[in-house]
């Protein structure tokens, strides 16, 4: 360790810059970012956590609008699938890179700082941010499952493509929902956690993890829940269905995976390290 310094310290100082930058971040300081950027999180305000899940909530729907126009366009073809799941990435890419509040993204980045520092307060002030970002998410998907099941805004063709897609969705089992979310929420998480090193190539970091969970065929909690309420309009599910076969097991699936899987796993490898620069 010592020669690795002095080493950089003899190089000049143009050169030093050029190493400092192109050097990979310790996972302990991608632990730190992410931390920090989870304690903002907590404290903010009730009505700027509301309005920016709402916001993320209807932006995400284009993820479920674009998959349809794909869908529309390709069906048929052997090459539907792989072409319809870039119209996915959509409302991610609008939502991730705008900086609103998604709820599967916060089993990672708010979890970060409950682990460096458990308290029972910071864990009731976790519950309310998930409580108020998954609420006004559903609320924003409602909304846009409204506007997109108006003969206004989307031609006939186009509505049955958005049908298929949302009868896709609901037909599947609770079980099958909680099994499928666990990799997205894996996924989303492994998008937060490398976003400090892909500042220059967060676009494409964004577009290509979201495309295979897409291609994957897994399931977001958000998106879903825009796929399931445009089924509710058109009385091809109920409540009890939206809830307890979706709503709960994809929830579910996916803070397994984001927390259960990938958050417990980076901390495990991190937390020698945070606790020795305790000390």
């Amino acid at each position: 360790m010592h020669d690795d310094e002095d080493f950089v310290k003899k190089l000049p100082p143009r050169e030093q810059i050029v190493l400092l930058e192109n050097a990979a971040m310790a996972p302990q300081i991608l632990f730190k970012i992410i931390r920090q950027e989870g304690e903002e999180e907590l404290s903010r305000s009730f009505s700027a956590l509301a309005f920016s899940a709402l916001a993320a909530g209807i932006f995400v729907s284009f993820s479920f609008f674009f998959r349809a126009v794909f869908h529309m366009h390709m069906e048929g073809s052997q090459f539907e699938p792989m072409i319809s799941s870039l119209g996915y990435t959509a409302g991610f890419l609008i939502v991730i890179l705008g900086r609103m509040q998604l709820f599967t993204e916060n089993p990672i980045t708010t979890m970060v700082p409950l682990f460096s520092e458990f308290s029972w307060k910071k864990f009731l002030s976790v519950l309310r941010l998930w409580s108020i970002v998954l609420f006004f998410n559903i609320v924003g998907t409602a909304i846009a499952a409204a506007f997109l099941s108006s003969e206004y805004a989307v031609s006939p063709k186009l509505a049955g493509a958005l049908h298929e897609l949302a009868m896709h969705v609901m037909r599947l089992p609770a079980i099958d929902n909680v099994v499928r979310g666990i990799p997205a929420g894996i996924i989303i998480a492994a998008l937060v956690w490398i976003a400090p090193q892909t500042r220059y190539f967060r676009f494409m970091t964004i577009l290509v993890f979201i495309y295979f969970i897409a291609l994957g065929d897994f399931a977001h909690v958000v998106v879903g829940s825009c796929e399931m309420a445009y089924a509710m309009i058109y009385g091809d599910a109920d409540f009890a269905e939206y809830f307890f076969r979706f709503l709960i097991p994809t929830g579910l699936g996916n803070i397994i995976g984001g927390t259960g899987i990938f958050t417990m796993l980076i901390y495990s490898q991190v937390r020698h390290e945070l606790h020795h620069h305790k000390k």
